[in-house]
């Protein structure tokens, strides 16, 4: 009886201690930030978000989805752009030269037949993105429509980019162990 009674008593001092958590964010598809007594708690949907769409196209690179979202926001790119791009050179990662991670067609004017190159995904996600940032963005073009010309001879190239992030920015799981359970 002793045994309970203090169980009760060290569970009630447990709850007093807590404060509650509040959510800091409430926007769709932003970093949601938890605060409390626990500390700071960071849950970015948006990984959540490109890794289902990523394993939902069968990608190699589901496993990566959190390495573009944060090279994206390190550089200030959407950070749907370069795993669409991916999408539109090579479906996500599935039709590549083999062993060389380029799932963008990256640098393929240096004069071999499969372009660069990376020493694995994350390589390539770095790199591209650096790219895209420095080669783009920094000189005016800023959009898909305006990278599109520059980027690929496909005359379709910026509207099939577009679908493919408008495709991941929409994507809902049907698969059940996509599903999360939100309380």
């Amino acid at each position: 009886m002793k045994q309970i009674r203090f169980l009760i008593i060290v569970t009630i001092f447990l709850f007093m201690g807590l404060t509650p958590a509040y959510a800091l964010e409430k926007e769709a598809g932003a970093t949601a930030s938890l605060s409390g007594s626990f500390g700071k708690l960071v849950v970015d949907t948006r990984i959540t978000q490109l890794s289902n769409y990523l394993e939902a196209v069968n990608s190699l690179m589901t496993t990566a989805s959190e390495h573009f979202i944060r090279e994206a926001d390190r550089l200030n790119l959407d950070w749907k752009l370069v795993a669409a791009i991916a999408g539109v050179e090579s479906y996500f990662g599935r039709h590549i030269p083999k062993n060389s991670y380029n799932a963008w067609g990256w640098a393929i004017f240096t004069g071999r037949a499969d372009g660069r190159h990376f020493d694995g995904w994350k390589d390539g996600i770095t790199v591209v993105s650096q790219g895209i940032k420095e080669k783009y963005v920094n000189r005016g073009s800023n959009t898909v429509w305006t990278i599109g010309p520059i980027y690929a001879a496909d005359s379709s190239w910026a509207w099939k980019v577009n679908h493919f992030m408008e495709e991941i920015d929409t994507y809902t799981p049907t698969s059940s162990h996509q599903l999360q359970v939100v309380l």
